[in-house]
């Protein structure tokens, strides 16, 4: 994996090459298109990811939101480099609808040598915005 590039190793998980992370068996989301410093994943909220009000929890969107973000900056990484959230800023908009196929989208916006700061949405399948985010990961070098 340290030989690969941030978007040589989300390709692999993309292809199957590589197996997904442990994160996708709690909140079932993968991706479903990248490129270098863009990326979308589907995602499925469920009855495990409920409130005691017996909505989706937040921490749904959040988690997703999560991901899309920093993989937009990982996708842009070279061979080697890492990186680690440090700010993530959620809105959310509308409940999130469970049992349906959501898009999440993760977009770079810019990378310095210390930085990578994204945005990403979450929408249903039908385009409807459900929450947005912004994100800065710090850029860990060898």
């Amino acid at each position: 994996m340290k030989n690969l590039t941030g978007l040589q190793q989300m390709q692999a998980i993309l292809n199957g090459d590589i197996p997904a992370p442990s994160i996708s068996e709690v909140i079932p989301m993968k991706p479903i298109e990248v490129n270098e410093g863009n990326v979308m994943f589907e995602a499925f909220a469920n009855e495990r990811h409920l409130n005691p009000m017996g909505g989706v929890h937040g921490g749904f969107a959040a988690t997703v939101l999560d991901t899309v973000t920093a993989c937009a900056v990982h996708s842009a990484l070279p061979a080697g480099v890492s990186y680690s959230t440090i700010d993530l800023n959620i809105k959310m908009v509308r409940p999130v609808p469970k049992n349906q196929r959501l898009i999440a989208k993760g977009n770079l916006m810019n990378l310095s040598k210390s930085l990578g700061i994204s945005e990403g949405t979450l929408t249903t399948e039908d385009g409807k915005l459900l929450a947005t985010a912004t994100a800065t990961c710090l850029i860990i070098r060898p």
